[in-house]
């Protein structure tokens, strides 16, 4: 991996990683209209750290008021038990989808139809709560785990994780911004995990030679990328609404077909 390779995969993951369009969409595209090779298990463990340390930059207010109980502490247990599906399925089913789900015409097929549910959700989206309280202290033990069975479906290559939980947030009658917010944070404890779990594989088979400074690279990119996406997504959508996100996805799963298809 060169640097070039390494700013621009981590920056392509920081930014689709939270954007609801498809991060394994356009890490299978990117790689090969540039004809690189698969980006191994070291970038993979790199690029979790990079956006789980955006995850805590950016919510660190948040997370220190669960702390202090200037945010309800239940919402920290509503947190921890809606991470459970989603871990659980990717410790049962992680593996054999990795092997037989990474298949292109898939992937696009999955990041289409998903945005056909996220433009059905944003069409029912409702206004914020009004009231000083934080909007998150709204969110319930119902909608938490209902938001957190759906972070389980985003395995699915094509799905977008931060795309499904907005969706079913929306669904759940969360608005929009307030949706965003608890999708990331319930991000959180699911990016470490993988994050930390790569990072353990990576350190038994040892960082190939030559590819610290560009690994590196993709770290800070994957960082800064992830820490700019969180930061416009939840500003965006506090007033606008998600139907770009929708456009943009159906483009993408076009081009997939077309570009990765015929190559």
């Amino acid at each position: 991996m060169t640097y070039l390779q390494g700013v621009i995969l981590g920056v392509v993951q920081g930014l689709t990683e939270f954007l609801p369009v498809s991060s394994s969409g356009h890490l299978i595209l990117v790689p090969h209209v540039f004809g690189w090779p698969d980006q191994g298990l070291a970038f993979d463990a790199v690029v979790h750290l990079g956006t789980l340390a955006a995850l805590l930059a950016y919510f660190r207010r948040e997370l220190a008021a669960l702390v202090t109980g200037e945010l309800r502490r239940s919402l920290v247990a509503v947190l921890a038990v809606a991470t459970v599906p989603g871990a659980a399925a990717g410790v049962i089913f992680g593996t054999l989808i990795e092997a037989h789900l990474r298949w292109p015409v898939l992937i696009a097929a999955s990041t289409a139809v998903w945005a056909l549910v996220l433009w059905v959700a944003d069409r029912r989206a409702v206004a914020a709560p009004p009231g000083p309280a934080d909007p998150l202290e709204r969110i319930g033990w119902g909608r938490g785990v209902l938001i957190g069975c759906a972070q389980a479906v985003a395995l699915v290559p094509g799905t977008s994780r931060s795309g499904i939980t907005i969706t079913t947030g929306l669904l759940a009658g969360v608005d929009r911004a307030t949706a965003a917010r608890f999708s990331f944070l319930l991000g959180i404890p699911i990016t470490a995990g993988a994050g930390g779990l790569k990072l353990l594989q990576l350190l038994k088979a040892g960082v190939p030679a030559g590819d610290a400074g560009p690994l590196l690279a993709a770290l800070a990119a994957a960082f800064l990328s992830g820490w700019f996406a969180v930061w416009f997504l939840v500003s965006y959508l506090k007033r606008r609404s998600l139907v770009p996100f929708v456009v943009y996805r159906l483009l993408l799963a076009l081009v997939i077909v077309l570009v990765v298809l015929r190559g």
